[in-house]
């Protein structure tokens, strides 16, 4: 029963990302622009919009620091989850580079494996080798899990060719285990997982 509840506050989530507001809303506090690309300007800018400690952030962000260096662009937004076996994912955010350009993206994809559960949450991913949208409008394979996590911080590595895109996402529910997927981007939504 409590699978069930669970399965429809996420399906009520992702309602909520799906459907634009019928009519123009009050402006909304936006989050600080990030005024670096710095290791440590990403640490304080992630930790700020995900709500996680900058102890645990600065590990993710080190992590992918240590692997790739500086990011050429990231994404902030959010997501929905739901998989028993077979999963899907939808989000959408603002991609935005180093040089202040700021565009919507939109994502989605399928996965399959041993997990089960229904996720939503906060995004917040760096993006390397993308020097225009359109670069990132593509479908990139993974691995995602919940043994990857550091101080409540889940995260993994897209990649397809030399574009590489580490998500970092901290939310509500409950998913375990590990799949196979890929994700892909385009600047507009769709339902469609593929």
């Amino acid at each position: 029963m409590v699978q069930y509840r669970l399965y429809a506050c996420v399906f009520l989530l992702a309602l909520g990302l799906a459907v634009p507001a019928a009519q123009a809303q009050p402006e909304t506090k936006q989050p600080p622009n990030i005024e670096d690309f710095s290791e440590n300007g990403l640490v304080v800018a992630s930790a700020k919009y995900l709500g996680a400690t900058a102890e645990a952030m600065a590990q993710v962000v080190d992590h992918a620091f240590s692997r790739y260096g500086m990011p050429s662009a990231i994404i902030r937004g959010e997501e929905m989850s739901v998989s028993a076996m077979f999963g899907v994912r939808y989000g959408r955010g603002t991609l935005i580079f180093k040089d202040g350009r700021q565009e919507p993206i939109y994502w989605r994809g399928p996965s399959l494996g041993l997990d089960m559960g229904a996720t939503g949450s906060k995004s917040f991913a760096l993006v390397y080798n993308v020097d225009r949208p359109e670069d990132l409008h593509k479908r990139l394979p993974g691995v995602d899990g919940s043994l990857i996590a550091v101080g409540g911080v889940a995260f993994h590595y897209l990649r397809r060719g030399s574009t590489i895109v580490a998500p970092m996402r901290v939310g509500v529910g409950y998913q375990v285990g590990i799949s196979l997927g890929y994700v892909k981007y385009s600047p507009k939504r769709s339902w469609l997982p593929f």
